[in-house]
């Protein structure tokens, strides 16, 4: 991973076997970002994508393992109990073979690059566990 700082955000450039949750993990930590939204794309061999189902509170994951492009990756940096805490969701898929996928990433290993950008806002907002939910909820 490269990334550069313009202004109030980063753009990173990721490289072939560069994972983006651990690439954007660090970049929070070494830069201390405590509230951002995140925009990519690009190409990836390795995605485990999945589905919270509310109902259950259980999440449902989903690997694949092939050549995809990533044609979304959204989300955001925000901290819980004061570590980087990443919300990210992926559509990615081969449309050579007609497949798409999206939902929550929790894994993706770039195949080729990935470029995404990083909006960094003035505060921050944290994390609280939710029960009835069964999710970690943005608190303010």
């Amino acid at each position: 991973m490269e990334y550069r700082k313009y202004g109030e955000g980063y753009v990173l450039r990721l490289d072939p076997g560069d994972e983006v949750v651990d690439c954007l993990t660090r970049l929070a930590k070494e830069e201390e970002v405590g509230l951002a939204c995140i925009t990519g794309l690009g190409a990836a061999k390795d995605v485990t994508v999945g589905l919270f189902r509310v109902e259950e509170k259980k999440f449902y994951g989903k690997r694949c393992e092939g050549e995809y492009e990533v044609s979304a990756l959204v989300g955001n940096i925000t901290r819980k109990e004061g570590e980087p805490y990443l919300h990210l969701h992926i559509t990615f898929g081969d449309p050579a073979k007609g497949e798409v996928y999206a939902g929550h990433l929790t894994r993706c290993v770039i195949s080729a690059t990935a470029e995404i950008f990083v909006q960094v806002w003035d505060g921050q907002a944290g994390r609280k566990f939710s029960g009835e939910v069964g999710l970690n909820l943005l608190e303010f």
